[in-house]
């Protein structure tokens, strides 16, 4: 199975990407390097986690340092799209080890101050402080000489970000690829009206703009892939073609009305609204993850 693929850089302005595919959450983590300064933004980096025995790791963060290190690349930015609930990030292990600072959205205070109250977490705070810094929609940044721009694109998290870097395009879960569509909208605070307008925002961006998803499920069996172009999307995106705001809504209501919550959901967003912080050791030195009952639709009991 491809685990790693390599975007190219093809002029000045443009940046070289690495895409590192997890099989276990299917999630893909980003290197994103200008070649002018060997500066680089890593982008969803995931924590390892084994639900079952409720083991941590480092593996594919690791793997990360070794593809910098190989590179001879600088770390400038560790970004998250959005408070992931299919995997923990691995910001905080990565700042540790790089000492770059750490960034999210701004909307993240709304899905800290949701989940605050589902996971009963008085002493959480909700304003943003677990990241160096939030973004909002249109702030402009830099990787090395890179111009860099946020679009806020919300739908399917409260939070949602799009970071654009030239002429790539990292949209998290809002589009996948054309094959199979597009994200579901249905975790607590998502909006399929919200992530149609979101999307459609994207889809303005210049045609030739490399899009680079947050998952792929690999429909058919085929190999793991995780770019595309907009004008790709445009013409052929499963979802999206012939369809007007009201039918997508329709469909995808529906069809998330049928999907099963993620298996880690629970898990994840105690800590990824932490800035991707684990739970503090309680007095016997262990940490503990809080799982809140019956607060969640979408039981598969059949599965």
């Amino acid at each position: 199975m491809k685990t790693f693929e390599r975007s190219n850089s093809t002029g000045a302005g443009k940046p070289d990407v690495a895409g590192f595919f997890d099989p276990r959450t299917f999630s893909i983590q980003y290197v994103v390097s200008d070649p002018a300064t060997n500066q680089c933004a890593i982008i969803d980096p995931v924590l390892d986690y084994d639900e079952k025995s409720g083991a941590t790791a480092t593996h594919h963060a690791d793997e990360i340092l070794e593809y910098v290190e190989r590179q001879d690349l600088t770390v400038e930015w560790i970004l998250d799209t959005h408070p992931h609930a299919d995997h923990f990030s691995a910001a905080q292990y990565l700042k540790g080890k790089t000492g770059a600072p750490t960034a999210i959205g701004s909307e993240v205070t709304a899905v800290q101050a949701l989940w605050k109250d589902i996971y009963n977490f008085p002493d959480l705070a909700t304003d943003g402080s677990q990241w160096d810094r939030l973004f909002s929609d249109g702030d402009r940044f830099t990787v090395g000489e890179l111009e860099a721009k946020v679009m806020f694109s919300p739908g399917h998290t409260l939070a949602s970000i799009t970071y654009v870097i030239g002429d790539a395009a990292f949209v998290h879960d809002t589009l996948f690829q054309p094959d199979f569509g597009t994200a579901r909208a249905d975790f607590p605070g998502g909006s399929a009206e919200q992530l149609w307008e979101s999307i459609q925002a994207i889809l303005e961006l210049p045609e030739e703009t490399r899009v680079f998803t947050g998952h792929d499920y690999m429909p058919d069996g085929r190999e793991p892939q995780w770019e595309s172009t907009v004008g790709e999307q445009r013409r052929t995106n499963k979802h999206l073609v012939d369809q007007n705001r009201e039918a997508y809504v329709a469909m995808r209501n529906k069809r998330d009305s049928q999907l099963p919550m993620p298996k880690l959901i629970l898990h994840a967003l105690q800590v990824n609204t932490r800035g991707g912080r684990l739970p503090e050791p309680e007095d016997n030195g262990r940490r503990y993850i809080r799982i809140p009952l019956d607060t969640l639709s979408g039981a598969a009991w059949g599965d």
